[in-house]
């Protein structure tokens, strides 16, 4: 056995190469790169597509996840650990990754490119609140590895060599699935799933011939998704729309011109904080006001900036980062 370096970093332990052959044991003997089903070259402006960190978890000490676009991926700390070297050699790699300094560099290049994956950065940078994040995408992963399982010269490692074995191929993709619990044959992504769970509560729950204000905002919230923005339960705009939307149907008496409203039974998906007060009554006006409620939405809460108004409130309450407001003013092409 090679002397050990002082770089070097304890092997994984048994109960972790267990887990991993019990997981995938027809994937030891394939050495074929996989990446994640639908997912696009890595490139570094892939941090500036509002990707987030879908579920992470920590495995004898090998930090991994999945993105919100499906990515399985390692932390730098993680992949270090799984090739038995210094993180600072993972560090090394993103920075090293246009020069080609470093022999590392190259050959991981190399590898890629045998399976016709080209990539941009080594990692996806992702933005949180803390600061950037490195996630190093599954495919990488392996090429690191096998580089330092065959191609290292004197740095290879022999738990690089135990962990390649086991992991190679699609099985590495497989192994962070299996842990985070991550189904991608069921998954809606996270910026759609509270969105998502939510229509699915109230879908049919308003009576027939009336119109809630939250299918209303649908589209709304759409648009906001597809600008960038994490829709969750800090972002619940159709409270504020209904606020003010019964104030103007309230002085206006737009009851004796279309009916009166009616209530019904809004339930918020159970890991909502509003949840604590289900079911909640709700009120939902007759569809024949539709068009003075999309015109008052549109020339009255939005364009008289009372959407502003919600958003910067809710910013100053710290539950809604800084850059939403703009995305919106933005997205709805509103004077700041």
């Amino acid at each position: 056995m090679p002397k050990k370096k002082p770089d070097d970093i304890e092997p994984i332990n048994a109960s972790f190469d267990e887990v991993v052959g019990a997981i995938t044991p027809k994937a030891k003997n394939n050495s074929a790169l996989v990446s994640a089903p639908g997912a696009s070259a890595i490139t570094p402006g892939q941090g500036m597509l509002n990707l987030q960190i879908e579920k992470q978890i920590e495995v004898d000490g090998v930090g991994m996840g999945v993105l919100t676009d499906g990515t399985p991926f390692l932390t730098g700390r993680g992949l270090a650990r799984l090739c038995g070297i210094n993180n600072a050699r993972i560090v090394e790699l993103s920075a090293d990754w246009t020069d080609e300094r470093r022999a590392l560099t190259k050959r991981v290049k190399e590898i890629l490119a045998s399976k016709s994956i080209v990539v941009d950065a080594p990692h996806i940078e992702i933005n949180q609140r803390s600061g950037a994040f490195y996630a190093y995408p599954d495919a990488l992963c392996i090429a690191v590895l096998e580089y330092y399982a065959f191609d290292a010269g004197e740095g290879v490692r022999e738990t690089a060599i135990a962990n390649y074995r086991l992991l190679a191929g699609k099985a590495l993709h497989d192994f962070i699935y299996t842990q985070v619990g991550y189904d991608p044959d069921q998954h809606v992504p996270a910026v759609w799933r509270q969105f998502h769970d939510r229509v699915s509560l109230t879908y049919n729950s308003v009576p027939t011939g009336y119109f809630s204000v939250f299918k209303e905002i649908a589209d709304m919230i759409v648009t906001l998704g597809q600008a960038g923005l994490a829709v969750d339960s800090s972002f619940v705009p159709d409270g504020s729309v209904g606020t003010h939307w019964s104030k103007h149907w309230k002085s206006n008496n737009l009851a004796e011109q279309f009916g009166e409203r009616m209530e019904w039974e809004h339930n918020y998906p159970e890991y909502f904080p509003q949840a604590r007060s289900n079911p909640q009554p709700a009120k939902c006006y007759p569809e024949s006001a539709l068009p003075e409620f999309r015109r008052w939405m549109r020339e009255n809460y939005i364009g008289d900036g009372k959407f502003t108004k919600y958003l910067n409130t809710k910013i100053k309450q710290k539950q809604l980062p800084a850059s939403f407001s703009q995305i919106v003013i933005e997205a709805y092409d509103l004077d700041d």
